[in-house]
């Protein structure tokens, strides 16, 4: 369970302060689908980014099974990154000299899993999203429908208990996006 409290967090440039989050409160239930609604620039992005460990906060707490995160030195949160949960990010975020099936893979690198059984489960992901024909082509030549549908095969890749998904369906069309 995830529990938020008080959260703050604000983004400072020379002598400008931009609020981003202020005193967010909630808590997640295992095996809970939220949705977070709200205009652009209203901070859901950087709420995902604190929950996924990808930001920090500036104040309240974190708790992640009852323990506070105040105290989560980098390694911690690696770990709570790599175990724990799946990105889906806007922007999709793939390596672009890499092939979708090496971006797919790269979720599995740092877990110590066997190179074989990394490509199996790669390859088992990208045919669930309906890529398998493009294994090998670069981000470059897919379009935007397609570089999301990696981005989503690399975040269940490694069966998350948490995924964290920014707009994932913003490039999809209405068929795909209702079949993922």
């Amino acid at each position: 369970m995830l529990k938020l409290t008080k959260i703050e967090k604000s983004y400072k440039t020379y002598d400008f302060v931009q609020r981003a989050l202020k005193e967010v409160s909630i808590s997640f239930r295992d095996n809970e689908f939220v949705a977070i609604l709200g205009p652009s620039g209203s901070g859901k992005t950087t709420l995902l980014n604190i929950i996924g460990g990808l930001d920090h906060y500036d104040g309240g707490d974190l708790s992640i099974d009852g323990i506070s995160t105040k105290k989560y030195k980098d390694s911690n949160w690696d770990t709570y990154r790599n175990s724990r949960i799946g990105f889906v990010f806007q922007s999709y975020n793939l390596i672009p000299h890499q092939t979708i099936l090496a971006n797919v893979e790269l979720a599995l690198t740092l877990s110590g899993i066997s190179k074989k059984e990394r490509r199996d489960r790669a390859l088992k992901a990208l045919e669930e999203v309906g890529l398998k024909e493009h294994l090998n082509k670069l981000p470059s030549q897919l379009s935007g429908g397609q570089m999301q549908r990696v981005a989503i095969a690399r975040a269940l890749i490694n069966d998350p208990e948490i995924l964290l998904a920014d707009e994932p369906t913003g490039a999809l069309d209405t068929q795909t996006s209702t079949k993922l």
